[in-house]
């Protein structure tokens, strides 16, 4: 900003301002009155304040609104990719869904007590939700608002069937540390479904690792799991564990993605948490028989 005299001549001639140049004045305004002055024309004696907008200035305007666009575009592609869907979405899960409530009631009926049925019905539930839930999100074409509500849930029912496997594993515990496990699983899954409902649209990289934590819990665990499960079943929930943590990066990073009108990192990512439930549904059935014994 430069403050000047104006003294014009008649006619006017164009008025040189010492380092500021002609073509570079943008406006003029007056200080006394408030009125616009065209320079370099202007009233003799009266005070002008020149105003000159800098070049760097217009290119990091420009540079902003440039970039804002391509933002914009790119999460406008990322969200018709994202309606664009392979034709097996959705189908792995909707198949698994009857099969693991149907393995979960035969697991509750063979359960010899009271507590392992509600350990088994904790667990078959969980898995339930998970499939049933993930299949209609997946499969269905429903309305904008009906979509959040799915995924809010389908993203939440992860940290449940996570807390919903540890469940029936507690019974090779002793009771203190059983309770231990399991209030630190059950409470970090519903801090992680108030996390997914409250904030579904979080980043990949921030919610995606909280999963992988709550899965791996058991890691302070294996003494007494392997004590009590022996190596097979110990190895069972590793396996599934593993899984699940593979089918977490396969899901976090969109890769691989073989198939994508078909089968692609989504499908990879389904099919690895139905092998890791199978395993940690093999699993907890060999702890139920030997509670029987």
């Amino acid at each position: 900003m430069l403050v000047v005299r104006v003294t014009p001549r008649f006619p006017a001639p164009p008025v040189v301002v010492r380092g500021l140049p002609h073509r570079e004045w943008r406006w003029a305004r007056a200080h006394r009155g408030g009125s616009l002055i065209g320079a370099p024309y202007g009233t003799v004696g009266t005070v002008v304040t020149v105003s000159r907008k800098r070049p760097e200035r217009q290119f990091g305007a420009l540079r902003d609104n440039v970039e804002g666009v391509v933002e914009e575009a790119r999460e406008a592609a990322n969200e018709l990719a994202q309606q664009v869907k392979p034709k097996l979405r959705g189908w792995l899960h909707a198949a698994m869904a009857p099969i693991a409530l149907l393995a979960g009631m035969v697991l509750i009926v063979l359960a010899p007590s009271r507590t392992g049925r509600i350990t088994a019905a904790v667990f078959t539930l969980t898995a339930f939700m998970l499939f049933g839930t993930s299949a209609v999100y997946h499969r269905g074409a429903f309305s904008p608002r009906v979509t959040d509500v799915l995924k809010r849930l389908d993203h939440s029912n992860i940290f449940l069937i996570i807390a919903g496997s540890y469940t029936p594993f507690a019974l090779l515990l002793p009771r203190k540390q059983a309770i231990t496990m399991l209030l630190i699983v059950w409470i970090g899954a519903v801090g992680g479904v108030l996390f997914r409902v409250l904030w579904v649209r979080a980043p990949r990289w921030l919610y995606v690792p909280i999963y992988v934590a709550l899965g791996w819990v058991a890691v302070f665990y294996l003494g007494p799991l392997w004590d009590n499960g022996g190596t097979l079943v110990l190895a069972l929930i590793v396996a599934g564990g593993l899984l699940y943590t593979l089918g977490a990066v396969v899901y976090g990073i969109k890769r691989p993605n073989p198939w994508p009108s078909w089968f692609g990192f989504h499908e990879i990512f389904h099919a690895l948490t139905i092998l890791a439930f199978i395993s940690h549904y093999i699993a907890a059935t060999i702890v139920l028989h030997r509670e029987a014994g």
